[in-house]
């Protein structure tokens, strides 16, 4: 019976497991447009808020340990691959970073078409080919009016993605911890573009400078660009761009804070942006220039996403630009895909981004918690199986014994089977010490002494008994107190490698903190898990085996008591 309810036990701890493995394993399908990837994935494309009808559009997306599993993908993510919404046609794309070992990835990806009247808008994306080669492309995945690029990553800090051919020089340092990935830090030193064609302002194509900007403190007088006649700067707080003798003022920046600033000329017209919105235009000469360029000048803040272009962008694509690029971008969602290519409604697998998220010493400590909680649970399953027979043991024997009259009280071992009753032993052990006095030819006589040292023997079999029914409750101690700290320790400690990771890696947005915030409390969690159960248990067997302890106790002093009144000397 007892091997039954183990087995089942077994059947019943495997069946679990592997429920926890299917839901915690990330929803991934097989490749519908190649079969040589094996993974695909789902992103859907925000386009709420989206007004007008844009093509060939650039936008980043952020990968990280909550939305991507970097384990399937090649170390480098040259197996990347984006497809278009009919899963045929392979999309241009550039990947600004990718980090395997702090799972952070930025990628930019050229969309054919935002159409707002399109809800449904989506893209896939393909992993898991060890054979794949890199298909990253930065020049195709800017469109041709794009004339420079600088996402200032740390492994090119002053390189251009778009044109190879506009060669920049300054001094200005790496920041790790910028809006995408890394950007610079100026201090008051600009950079310099030299003088290209591909960057020169026409007065027929029009013209478009953008920037993320971060003023290190607010008021400062500062270039951002200056380019001839041409200039955008900052005065006190505000933006002033200044064309020959006009000017359009307007705007109001912030200090310490992430901004989009941009500027653009078309014939005649100037304008002026802060995160997407038009705060400024007027009316300025027509000009032509052909002079290098001049970047931050006088600048004291940090700087990222750089871009220039030989067409005035549409007030459209700067909002977009400004809505997709920003910390809290909602443009593209990562999903999962199931079996049959389909979304899941977007319901992101918590489990299984707390389990990949989870870092070494958050494993270990959930691994010595899942050995602990197995090993009181077996505890309680063994306390609890010899509490229960005990108990009914010595129910049986006691109404026995109580029933038991002078004549036979030397004689209830014989044809008796009380195999878990501590009664019983404790009856056996004052009988063989009775007996040691016992002569067969003469009467049955006890004296004090006598009475004493059987007493003393009873008593240290009742010593043994209870260290039996005690023995492995300091288990169940060791899981109340231990596992809650151990848990604890396993979350501080993930949680200062988490740190540490974005620390290295520049990244600071929430999506890149909350993954390893969330499963180092995993660890936390997984220590209350064996703590409660073994508390609850603890409990309910203590209060047992105390009722047990002092069952025995009261017998001990019942049977010598009557031993004494029936074979003592008078």
């Amino acid at each position: 019976m007892r091997a039954a309810f183990l087995s089942s036990t077994l059947k019943s701890n495997i069946l679990v497991y592997f429920m926890v493995c299917i839901c915690s394993s990330p929803l991934m399908a097989n490749a519908a447009w190649n079969k040589d990837w094996d993974s695909s994935a789902k992103i859907s494309v925000n386009t709420q808020g989206i007004t007008e009808t844009l093509t060939q559009v650039p936008v980043a997306i952020r990968l990280h340990s909550g939305n991507f599993d970097f384990i399937n993908a090649k170390i480098d993510g040259s197996d990347l691959r984006f497809i278009a919404a009919d899963e045929k046609t392979e999309l241009n794309y550039y990947i600004e970073k990718f980090d395997s070992v702090n799972e952070l990835a930025i990628v930019w990806i050229q969309l054919p078409k935002i159409d707002p009247a399109e809800k449904e808008a989506h893209i896939w994306m393909y992993t898991g080919n060890e054979n794949a080669t890199a298909a990253s492309n930065a020049k195709a995945t800017w469109d041709a009016n794009t004339v420079a690029a600088y996402h200032f990553a740390e492994a090119g800090l002053l390189r251009d993605s778009a044109n190879s051919s506009v060669v920049a020089n300054g001094e200005v340092l790496a920041q790790k911890a910028g809006l995408l990935g890394e950007s610079v830090t100026f201090a008051a030193k600009p950079i310099l573009l030299s003088s290209n064609p591909a960057t020169n302002i026409s007065a027929i194509t029009g013209y478009t400078w953008s920037a993320w900007i971060k003023p290190a403190s607010l008021p400062q007088t500062a270039n951002l660009y200056m380019q001839g006649s041409v200039s955008l700067a900052i005065a006190s707080e505000k933006l002033t761009l200044n064309i020959g003798e006009a000017s359009v003022v307007g705007g109001e920046l912030k200090g310490g804070a992430w901004q989009h600033v941009a500027f653009t000329l078309e014939g005649g017209k100037a304008n002026i942006y802060i995160n997407g919105v038009a705060v400024a235009s007027g009316d300025v000469p027509v000009t032509e220039v052909a002079d290098e360029i001049s970047i931050g000048e006088g600048f004291i803040g940090d700087m990222d996403e750089m871009e220039i272009a030989s067409v005035a962008r549409r007030p459209g694509m700067l909002a977009l630009v400004a809505a997709n690029q920003g910390a809290e971008s909602k443009l593209l969602t990562l999903s999962a895909a199931d079996d049959e290519g389909n979304d899941e409604g977007g319901e992101a697998n918590y489990i299984g981004i707390l389990i990949n998220s989870l870092t070494v010493d958050a494993k270990i400590v959930i691994g010595i918690l899942a050995v602990m909680f197995v090993i009181s649970i077996w505890v309680m399953l063994q306390k609890a199986m010899l509490v229960s027979k005990t108990d009914k043991d010595n129910k049986k024997f006691l109404a026995r014994f109580q029933k038991t009259n002078s004549d036979d009280l030397l004689t209830l071992d014989i044809g008796a089977s009380y195999p878990n009753s501590t009664l019983f032993k404790l009856y056996l052990a004052g009988l063989r010490e009775i007996k040691k006095r016992q002569h067969p030819e003469q009467k049955l006589s006890l004296s004090g002494a006598s009475m004493d040292a059987i007493k003393a023997a009873i008593d240290a079999d009742l010593v043994r008994e209870t260290q039996k029914q005690n023995a492995g409750m300091v288990l169940l101690t060791i899981a109340i107190s231990g596992g809650p700290f151990l848990g604890l320790l396993g979350t501080v400690v993930g949680v200062m490698i988490t740190f540490a990771a974005i620390a290295a890696a520049g990244d600071v947005n929430v999506n890149a903190i909350a993954p390893g915030i969330a499963a180092a409390l995993l660890a936390t969690v997984a220590g209350l898990a064996v703590a409660i159960p073994a508390l609850f248990g603890y409990n309910y067997l203590a209060s047992r085996i105390k009722t047990i302890t002092i069952a025995m106790q009261i017998f001990v002093d019942e049977f010598v008591t009557r031993s004494a009144e029936l074979f003592g000397k008078e």
